[in-house]
Formats: structure tokens, C-alpha cells, sequence
């Protein structure tokens, strides 16, 4: 695990093997960084602000899961993402989380 020289991260040490990097002396020394982190959630912010103006914290494990999902894809053709995505949806079985939102209570 890579990360940065935050105290959460410490307790990181005691089940994995973590390296750290100290951004006051370098952004990326000896293969360490954390740009891949910073990416993921620089699009999770851009998302919020951009098509999903709010992220309940129900829903949040959701939106981490679209936007990692986007982050691997990133590269691929969009007729390709739209495959993909179609396919996965045709395969999957009803949502246990969304079943029914549509249906909610009207005030």
C-alpha cells in the first residue's frame, strides 16, 4: 500500500506492507506515490459537483464503485464503454438497493 504521511495510515503498518511519501520532498521517489489515489478522488469530486450534484452516504459504496469503474475504463472507446455497461445490465439480477425507488412515497 502506498500512502502519504498521514498519522490514519499508521495503523496500516501492522497488517500490510505500506511505503510512504512525504510530499513536502517529493511526489514520487524510489516507485512510492499516491497519484492513483489523488486521481480516484479528483473524479469522485468532479462527479459529485457534475452529474451527481449529491452523494448520500446510503448510496456512497455506489458511487466509489461507478467511479472506480469509470477510472479503469477511462481509456476505452465510448462505444465500447456502452457495451460493456449493456452487457453487465442485461446480466445482472434486480437490485436489491433500488427495487422499487421509483416507487417511493409522494408528498
Amino acid at each position: 500500500i502506498h500512502a502519504d504521511e498521514a498519522s490514519g495510515w499508521d495503523a496500516l503498518h501492522a497488517h500490510y506492507v505500506v511505503k510512504r511519501i512525504n510530499h513536502q520532498v517529493a511526489y514520487s521517489l524510489d516507485g512510492t506515490h499516491t497519484n492513483g489515489a489523488e486521481s480516484f478522488f479528483s473524479r469522485m469530486r468532479r462527479a459529485e459537483i457534475g452529474h451527481h450534484h449529491h452523494i448520500a452516504g446510503t448510496y456512497l459504496a455506489r458511487y466509489a464503485q461507478e467511479a472506480g469503474w469509470r477510472e479503469d475504463h477511462r481509456r476505452d472507446p465510448n462505444g465500447m464503454q456502452v457495451r460493456l455497461v449493456a452487457g453487465l445490465a442485461m446480466k445482472a439480477p434486480p437490485s436489491v438497493d433500488f427495487c422499487g425507488y421509483w416507487q417511493r412515497a409522494r408528498i
